[in-house]
This record gives structure tokens, C-alpha cells and sequence, in this order.
């Protein structure tokens, strides 16, 4: 996708000297190395640097490039250290919505302990023995049920790589959209979007799932700052009705 300075500015939800807060549509990156593809970071450092600011964006947190939502970045360095051991140190709040492949229970928790590939850009559950696994850990409410998906709220308790898309597989409910970790694409999509690229990463059908709501402690006034945001992706145009 291609955004433009219009489209920069819509997506961005809260601004002040020292974080930014904004809505990044499913499939554009947070960061990448392709010089050639747009990413969130070169977006904004351009953007500062147009309206005669120093250029620094500090990335704190991550979404994965088919996945939209509430992303807050730093405008200091110093920012972006205090955000960062607020995160380490649980001062932000992360809730997801997401469609599902099957009807879940009415609410749950997810415990597992999850190993990335990064030869693969993949994460697999693994037994406790093996090395280099860690746990993953979020809980979920059942929001609505509709042609057989499930749309859920998901709380993560901690951020591990791939962590909603391979527990949720795990469980025999994969995301919808997700043909990485077994999802199918919805009927909003098309079979042809069906497929990975050179990299690994998915590409062509946006996952049905959202960084809906953001909570962190405030970097220079120590103010709980709270944000909300509703999907735009076209894996929930049906399911606009529970989400209100």
C-alpha cells in the first residue's frame, strides 16, 4: 500500500513533544529494510523533518505488517527509553479484537510456551524442555458468534512473537485471514491473496485482527494516557454491529 500525507495524518490519534499515537493500516510495516516499500518509521521521520523538527522516531512497540491498530511511538531519545522500561516493566495495557476460525468458549486463558524461527519468521508451541522457549500468556471474551467465527476481545499479558495468531492456531481456532498459521481467507478476500512473500511474512489478505485499545504511563508527566480505536480491515465489515 501507498500512504499519502493525507492518509499519514488521519492515522495519527494523539501528538505532543514527546510521543505520537496512530492507527497503522493492516499491511503497512512498522519497519523495513526495503528501501522500495514504504514503512510507519520513514513515514514520520519525514514528516517531522517537513515541518522543521529534528527527525528522531523512537519504535517501542511493534505490529506485525498484515495487522492494524494503536501503535505509540517516542519523539526523544529519552522518550523512548522510558516507554520501553514502562513496557518492560508492565505501565502499558494491550486489548486486541480479533475474528476467529469456530465458535471459542465464552471466555478463556491461553498459556503456552512459544519458540521463534527467525529462519522462518515463525513461532511454534513447544513442550517446557526445549530450549529457547518462553511463555506466552493472554486471556479472551467471546464478543459475538456469526457464520461460524468468533469475534473476541483479547487481553495480552505478555508480547511474545506471533503470540495471539499461534496460540489461537494452537487451540484449533486460527485467526481468519491468517494462512500462516492455518486461518482461511474470508469471503471479503480473494483466493489469489492466499500465499507468503520472499520474506516469509504474509501478504495480500489482511488478518482479522486489531490493536483496539492502549494504555501507558505518559513519559514526561507520568499521566496514564488511554486510546481506543475500531477496525477498519475487511476481514470485520460484518461484524461492525457488535463492535459498536
Amino acid at each position: 500500500m501507498r500512504v499519502t500525507r493525507q492518509q499519514l495524518e488521519k492515522m495519527i490519534c494523539y501528538e505532543d513533544e514527546a510521543v505520537i499515537v496512530v492507527h497503522k493500516p493492516p499491511f503497512l510495516a512498522v519497519e523495513t529494510r526495503d528501501l522500495r516499500q514504504q514503512d510507519l518509521l520513514r513515514l514520520l521521520m519525514n514528516r517531522r523533518v517537513a515541518k522543521g523538527e529534528p527527525s528522531f522516531i523512537g519504535i517501542v512497540h511493534r505490529l506485525d505488517q498484515p495487522v492494524e491498530g494503536l501503535l505509540v511511538l517516542a519523539k526523544t531519545k529519552e522518550a523512548a527509553v522510558v516507554l520501553s522500561e514502562g513496557l518492560r516493566g508492565g505501565d502499558f495495557s494491550k486489548e486486541y479484537v480479533a475474528v476467529v476460525s469456530g465458535v471459542v468458549k465464552e471466555s478463556d486463558t491461553l498459556v503456552h510456551r512459544l519458540k521463534k524461527d527467525g529462519k522462518t519468521n515463525r513461532s511454534a508451541v513447544v513442550a517446557k524442555e526445549v530450549t529457547g522457549g518462553k511463555e506466552a500468556r493472554l486471556s479472551y471474551e467471546r464478543l459475538a458468534v456469526l457464520d461460524e467465527q468468533s469475534l473476541v476481545r483479547i487481553h495480552l499479558d505478555t508480547g511474545r512473537h506471533h503470540q495471539i495468531r499461534v496460540q489461537f492456531s494452537a487451540i484449533g481456532h486460527p485467526l481468519v485471514g491468517d494462512v500462516k498459521y492455518g486461518g482461511t481467507v474470508d469471503e471479503t478476500g480473494s483466493p489469489d491473496a492466499l500465499r507468503e512473500d520472499r520474506t516469509g511474512r504474509q501478504a495480500g489478505q489482511p488478518l482479522a485482527l486489531c490493536s483496539c485499545r492502549l494504555v501507558f504511563k505518559h513519559p514526561c508527566t507520568g499521566e496514564i494516557m488511554e486510546f481506543h480505536t475500531l477496525p477498519t480491515g475487511a476481514g470485520f465489515e460484518k461484524w461492525k454491529q457488535a463492535l459498536l
